[in-house]
């Protein structure tokens, strides 16, 4: 017990000082960007002086390292600072739109997990077969193809020619459950058929390797079925390779949504984030991608935890 307290004691350290170092990165590449905040929000017509009493009423004629220290202990107070352009609370900004996000990568992960693993064990037991190949194939077609190019494509096929789904996931407030999963079918088909083919070709590949092990032959030997010997005996010791890259898939739900936020227009943390960098609001950019860079941390370290605690050989070291 106490060696793996000691295990997710570190892990959480590590994380902690990742998300440090991301921290700095992420503070010094808006300060690397060209352009003036203040004259982006004022306007090239302001005066020299507006100008000057704007920048110092936003903090921004402080030096780059007090201004870095003074956003660290406002993060660890609870406090992600306020839009530059509206001057709102970042915290109200991001309510909704992370709700939006989690949803989205949700409702992907519920459709694309089972279905991946399902292939996966399917493909695995067939290998050779014609569904097997044909498997391989359409996979590797998925991860080829970009995001934005299968977007569109489902946009024309359910949304143009059949008029199934709209093209524009714009979701109120206040909408039903079957609305929201309605309007957000598209871009969570199009992180469906993104990363399902990764965890996919993951799970077959694991299955493959453990079924060339000796103790898998052994038990076909008994007379064990090839489904019971998949599940009994070779799916337990590939839960580590698989929680690893499902765990890497989940990140990139809600990491990698940007792009298929901002093709379907729809009102997450991603179109957040693309809409601040036009406008310049680096306060918001900021906070959104030091949430995207701690959710992908997160999800890093409970696939290391949960292969670790899978593995008898790495809980046990000698």
């Amino acid at each position: 017990m106490y060696p793996l307290l000691f295990l997710v004691l570190q892990r959480l350290f590590l994380g902690a000082l990742t998300l440090f170092v991301v921290s700095l990165v992420i503070f010094a590449s808006i300060e690397l960007l060209p352009g003036d905040v203040a004259e982006q929000i004022l306007g090239q017509s302001a005066t020299p002086e507006t100008l000057a009493a704007f920048r110092t009423e936003l903090g921004l004629d402080l030096p780059p390292h007090t201004r870095y220290l003074n956003w660290l202990n406002n993060l660890l107070a609870g406090d992600l600072g306020t839009s530059l352009i509206s001057q709102t609370p970042i915290t109200d900004l991001l309510s909704e739109r992370l709700y939006n996000t989690f949803f989205l990568a949700g409702f992907a992960a519920l459709i694309s997990v089972p279905l991946a693993l399902f292939l996966g064990i399917l493909t695995a037991l067939h290998r050779g077969s014609s569904l097997d190949k044909a498997v391989n194939v359409v996979s590797l077609a998925a991860i080829s193809v970009p995001e934005f190019f299968v977007a569109y494509i489902l946009v024309f096929i359910f949304s143009v020619e059949l008029a199934w789904f709209p093209s524009i996931a714009n979701l109120s407030s206040d909408a039903s459950l079957l609305e929201r999963l309605h309007r957000t079918f598209l871009p969570a088909l199009t992180l469906t058929l993104i990363v399902t083919a990764h965890m996919m070709r993951m799970t077959r590949a694991s299955i493959i390797n453990l079924l060339a092990l000796p103790y898998i032959e052994m038990a076909r030997l008994k007379g064990a079925t090839p489904t019971r010997t998949i599940v009994r005996h070779a799916l337990p010791n590939a839960v580590a390779p698989i929680v690893t890259v499902v765990a890497i898939n989940m990140a990139y739900l809600i990491v990698g949504v940007v792009i298929v936020e901002v093709v379907f227009v729809y009102p997450g943390l991603g179109q957040l984030l693309v809409d601040s960098v036009s406008k310049r609001d680096f306060t918001v950019v900021q906070a959104a991608c030091l949430i995207f860079s701690a959710t992908y941390i997160l999800f890093n370290m409970i696939s290391d935890l949960i292969s670790v605690m899978s593995n008898p050989r790495l809980r046990h070291r000698k």
